[in-house]
């Protein structure tokens, strides 16, 4: 199917792999690491890393500390999902959790909560969803 959105979901939109990336973006590296934080099943968790490095949104390496252990990090591409990680968690915390979610995103510096992720267009303006429209990529703009 030629649709991006299809094509993540491919890619990334399984609940573990969902919930590995979160642990990623928390700092796991390590299949233990996962294992223990997620309290996933070896052979799931197995098959989930296996699944985000074949799409390129972890990598498998060597760890530093001990080359006989390997160690899990996020691409570039990767990295890009966190704003569609925290969008999701905003809106769990929203609709979910009526707005009492037991954790929330944070400014790790200062403490600060983020701000609700809004949609905006190319020049920054803050759009509604009634102002959002799909067209085919090679389309002109008006």
């Amino acid at each position: 199917m030629a649709c991006p959105m299809a094509q993540a979901l491919e890619r990334v939109g399984e609940w573990w792999s969902l919930l590995i990336l979160r642990e990623a973006f928390r700092g796991a590296r390590r299949f233990g690491d996962f294992e223990r934080r997620l309290g996933i099943a070896k052979n799931v968790l197995s098959a989930r890393l296996k699944r985000l490095v074949e799409a390129g949104v972890l990598e498998r390496r060597p760890s530093a500390d001990d080359a006989r252990e390997v160690e899990y990090r996020l691409t570039p591409s990767g990295k890009d999902l966190a704003p569609v990680l925290i969008a999701l968690a905003q809106w769990g915390d929203r609709w979910v959790y009526g707005g009492r979610s037991p954790v929330r995103f944070v400014n790790r510096h200062t403490g600060v909560p983020l701000a609700t992720l809004e949609l905006r267009d190319a020049d920054g303006g803050r759009l509604e969803l009634r102002d959002v429209g799909l067209r085919p990529a090679d389309a002109e703009a008006p």
